[in-house]
This record gives C-alpha cells, structure tokens and sequence, in this order.
C-alpha cells in the first residue's frame, strides 16, 4: 500500500511528445521513490485553460473540469484530484471554488454533466504537486531518500504566477514565496533567496501577440538569474519552463545577447538527488541542457558502508 495515493490530472503538454513530457517522466520518478500512487482519472480531458477564454463562454470552462471531477469521485473516491501543471491547477481550483460557493452554477454544470451521465458532487479536493510535497511528505521526508545532495548548484527558483496568485501554496507569501528555496536547500544545493524574479511573469499570453513585450520580461528574468550567478533556474510551471527556455534564442538574436540560461522543473533536481539517470530525469527534454544537473545524475552513488 502505497503511502499517499491521489487522482492524477496530468493534463495535455505531459503527454507523449508534448512540450513538457519530460515533466511527468520527472514525476514519476519522484513519485516512485517517495511512495506517492498517483492513479490517472480515467478518460481525463483539457481543463481548457487555453481555449476556455476565447469564446465558449464560462460554464463550458467549468464543465470541463468539473467532468474531470466527476470521473475522479466516480473512480478514485475519497481521492484528491492533484495537477503537476500549474494553469490546470489554477483553472480546476478557481472551478471548484466557483461550483462550491453557487448553488446555480452548479445546477447548471451537472446539467451539462448529464449528459454524459456524470454528476459533480463536490467530494474532491483540488491540489498542485507541490502542495502535496509540502503538506503531506514535508521538507523532512522529502530530504530522506537523497543520495545525491545537489552540492554546488546555485538555483533561482522561479514561482512565475500562475502558483503564486490568486491561490498560492498555503502560508507563503504572495510577493516572495520560499517554497522552492526551502526545497532547493532541501536538496544540498544553494537558493538563490535574493532572486529578485521570482514572481515575475514570463510572458506566456503574449507570446505570440506581443512577442516583444514577452521576452523582454523573459531577459529580465533570465538576466537577473546571471546577475545572481545561477547555475539554473527551476519552476513548477510548465508554460514558464517552455518560455523561458525556447524564446532565450530569439532575445538573443534580437538584441544580441548571449543567453544559455537552463530551466528546469522542481522534479527534474528531486529525481537527479535520488539517484535517477538522466534519462529518468526527464533531462533529456532541454532545449538548454541543464549540464550541471546532468554530471550530477551520472555520478555513482556511493555503496553503503
């Protein structure tokens, strides 16, 4: 039995191929070592973070995930629903705070729900991984299965703000989180605390608007990474990591800079410090190869005297 069992949302940029594969293959490594069951929803759908504003109106949006909802009380009861992706995360919490608070709106999504024979009957708690990592395995038991302490890295945890506003991890702060400094030194590796970036926004919904004023905010973050002297930045987002990594080459043919800053998930360094290859680390996914975080994974683990 394992200790912590939880409905999995993965969500679509996990899956095969997509642009964060290699964070779900990071997970699951994780998970493995920390004992953490995490039972995908059955037949699990978009949450329509990226469609849902564009035209199909509010209750669309909260029918898509109270469905998933459904599905998860259906076959994971007495399970909360977890998301590794932050904008799912965000779009299923603001879901279930709505449906929970109006009694019409929820009418009107188990209608909709109806129709595929499903019902929402708000028995399922909505959590982002790290979370989970917080609150249920804490900082301790997170440390005890390191076999590899991170020594030597100097890491700028990037919140961005999708995990930060309006919901935020449970006691931090909204203006400077420290989850993910305490999980760096964690860890064995150095946060970079005075990191000035770290809820600063990368950009993602103008990427392809305004693509200017997109990756300025991502050289201002990546630059201020420099300025700190990281080794890399670490996220809990998958649209952070995608941006700041991949738009690093055009600022750089733009204004002529010379960025190579790698980004990499929270789970990519728990994986690598408890003794996954880099392949099981998903650290064969970068466009920047986290290289430092690669000598890390192919170091032998000492044998136990």
């Amino acid at each position: 039995m394992a200790k912590k069992e939880y409905a999995f949302y993965p969500g679509c940029s996990s899956q095969l191929r997509g642009s964060a594969s290699n964070y779900l293959t990071s997970v699951n490594s994780m998970c493995q070592t920390l004992d953490i069951k995490m039972t995908q929803i059955p037949d699990w759908n978009c949450c329509g973070a990226s469609i849902g504003y564009a035209g199909s109106g509010e209750l669309a949006r909260h029918v898509m995930n109270a469905r998933n909802f459904a599905l998860a009380e259906t076959h994971l009861p007495g399970q909360d629903v977890v998301a590794t992706c932050a904008a799912c995360w965000l779009g299923a919490r603001e879901t279930k705070d709505k449906l929970d608070a109006s009694s019409q709106l929820m009418a009107e999504t188990n209608e909709a729900l109806k129709e595929a024979g499903l019902q929402y009957k708000a028995q399922v708690g909505v959590r982002h991984m790290v979370e989970v990592l917080i609150e249920d395995i804490g900082y301790e038991g997170m440390a005890q299965p390191i076999v590899k302490p991170l020594a030597g890295l100097k890491i700028a945890g990037y919140v961005g703000c999708q995990t930060n506003r309006p919901f935020g991890i449970a006691g931090e702060s909204f203006e400077n989180p420290m989850y993910l400094d305490k999980l760096v030194e964690t860890l064995g590796a150095e946060p970079l605390t005075k990191y000035e970036q770290k809820v600063t926004c990368c950009g993602g919904a103008l990427a392809f608007s305004e693509p200017e004023k997109s990756q300025q905010q991502i050289k201002d973050i990546v630059e201020s990474a420099y300025d700190h002297q990281a080794d890399l930045i670490v996220t809990p987002c998958p649209l952070c990591q995608a941006n700041v990594e991949i738009y690093q080459s055009e600022i750089n043919k733009r204004h002529g800079t010379r960025l190579d800053m790698p980004v990499a998930y929270y789970s990519q360094l728990m994986a690598v410090a408890y003794g996954a290859k880099p392949k099981a680390a998903g650290l064969d996914g970068h466009v920047i190869a986290p290289k430092k975080l690669q000598d890390i994974a192919v170091k032998v683990v000492p044998a136990k005297k």
